[in-house]
């Protein structure tokens, strides 16, 4: 691999916030890059999901240009290679059955593992943290769960089976039922927030990625609408002013095509 785009970005950088660089660039502090870090991943994410990969392209270079904008503003306190062999250190002793000589059996005996030799790092820098501490504080809140689901599946923590499951689901959307009936908003968003909880665990159960599932059902729906919209201006239609039955003929329709 040729190190000379890695260099090249490191220039531009470098002059961007040089003494002729950009006032906005110059400005910038790890903190204030943050939020574009964020919008750029999603990018990427995006990208990736739905395979356009010049998008990928575009959109990796972007995230890597503001990982390495991010270093460079922290030079006094670290390097890249700082970063990059701690990151090869870390992989390597978290995959002793690669690197090493452990035997694993299976997918689970894996994670459980994954999770003992974390733990084991966190005793070597002797500090005490729950298993959930790992998950970042501001990962959207349905992966969240998942994680949480998954952290806590990894201990033996969850149902013993699907029927189990299935009558807590059944258990929570009863009570969901119950806080609506009573019409009680903040009882029922607790609720509701059970039961979202429940079904993420339901789902990894089930070898299901619930925000991955929930982003398909989400592209379906807008690919339907947009077909929609077109079969409207086809026929010359207002769907401001069409009925629900007429919308919903529209949408079967729609259904058909996409």
């Amino acid at each position: 691999m040729s190190t000379a785009g890695l260099h090249k970005i490191k220039e531009v950088i470098s002059t961007l916030l040089g003494p002729n660089g950009c006032p906005w660039d110059k400005e910038q502090t790890p903190q204030s890059l943050c939020d574009y870090l964020i919008e750029e991943c999603f990018e990427l994410v995006e990208a990736i999901q739905e395979n356009k990969i010049e998008d990928v392209k575009e959109e990796l270079g972007d995230v890597f240009f503001l990982l390495l904008f991010i270093i460079q503003l922290y030079q006094d306190k670290l390097s890249l290679d700082e970063v990059l062999n701690l990151s090869a250190a870390k992989m390597i002793g978290r995959h002793p059955h690669v690197f090493g000589n452990k035997k694993i059996k299976d997918i689970n005996e894996l994670l459980s593992m994954w999770e003992k030799i974390k733990k084991q790092e966190l005793d070597k820098k002797k500090q005490s943290r729950s298993i959930f501490d790992s998950i970042p504080k501001n990962l959207p809140p349905l992966l969240k769960a998942y994680r949480i689901n998954s952290k806590a599946a990894r201990i033996g923590f969850t149902w013993p089976d699907n029927k189990s499951q299935e009558q807590k689901l059944e258990e929570e959307w009863k009570e969901w039922l119950k806080a609506k009936n009573e019409q009680a908003l903040s009882k029922m968003e607790e609720e509701f927030g059970d039961y979202l909880f429940t079904l993420t665990e339901y789902a990894r159960r089930h070898n299901i990625k619930p925000n991955t599932a929930l982003h398909r059902a989400n592209q379906k729906f807008l690919l339907r609408y947009k077909k929609m919209e077109e079969l409207a201006k086809q026929y010359n239609l207002n769907l401001d002013s069409l009925s629900t039955e007429e919308l919903n003929q529209l949408w079967e329709k729609a259904k058909k095509e996409v």
